[in-house]
């Protein structure tokens, strides 16, 4: 199944149902198809914005799992996405400022919803212990995304998962070079990136996001679910 071919999906989908599609630029059909899950609209910019923006022939499927309601932020995401080209869908878990634990089974169900029914090529989340300290929503939809991707219920080739730290809140999150895959944006990629949370998203030069948009980005990597728990249980170990 292709991206073309989801017209009953894209009307379950349509503006006043519990979710909603953005726009979809149709590619080649041997295109790789990508999908990123992320917590909140920006995340996708802010974490993969560049690898988004040096890929275009990918066919990218991009969700936010909170905030479709947001009178400000949903509208903004739609605009991001068609400037990548992407297809894309919000859901609005809470996201209130309290952060009230989400059960993972309705996270994962969430995001199911979510998602076509395709294999991808490559899969990009957030890693467990998010980017930086600490987001609870992260590391949830981190959470759900690994349940689903372990059990085989989202079916990707290869898994990358955001690798960024802030030396425990005491720096802005950055790349960390030592990942699994790193690379170093060219500047006309990341002055685009930044445009896209300054000019788009509207965040001011003085805010945490602008400030913190990453020169850099890195991933761990997995091709297979035996690599994917060696790493968690290695980096549970390390902790």
């Amino acid at each position: 199944m292709e991206f073309e071919d989801l017209s009953e999906t894209v009307e379950s989908l349509a503006p006043g149902s519990q979710f909603e599609l953005a726009p979809f630029v149709v590619g080649s059909p041997s295109a790789v198809n990508a999908a990123v899950i992320v917590a909140h609209p920006d995340d996708e910019t802010l974490w993969a914005g560049g690898t988004i923006l040096m890929h275009p022939s990918y066919r990218w499927f991009i969700v936010a799992t909170c905030r479709k309601n947001d009178p400000d932020r949903s509208p903004k995401f739609y605009q991001v996405l068609q400037n990548y080209g992407a297809m894309g869908v919000m859901a609005d878990l809470d996201d209130s400022p309290e952060q009230i634990p989400l059960r993972s089974q309705d996270v994962q169900e969430t995001i199911l919803q979510m998602l076509p029914p395709l294999t991808f090529d490559l899969l990009l989340s957030h890693a467990p212990g998010g980017e930086y300290t600490r987001h609870r929503r992260h590391e949830e939809v981190s959470q759900a995304v690994l349940a689903l991707w372990q059990t085989g219920q989202i079916s990707a080739k290869e898994l990358r998962l955001f690798a960024y730290e802030d030396d425990g809140g005491r720096r802005l999150p950055q790349a960390i070079q030592a990942a699994h895959h790193y690379v170093a944006l060219p500047d006309a990629v990341w002055q685009e990136k930044y445009r896209l949370i300054t000019e788009i998203y509207g965040f001011s030069p003085q805010s945490w996001e602008a400030r913190t948009t990453p020169r850099s980005e890195a991933f761990w990597r997995f091709e297979s679910e035996p690599a994917l728990q060696a790493w968690l249980d290695e980096t549970r170990v390390t902790r």
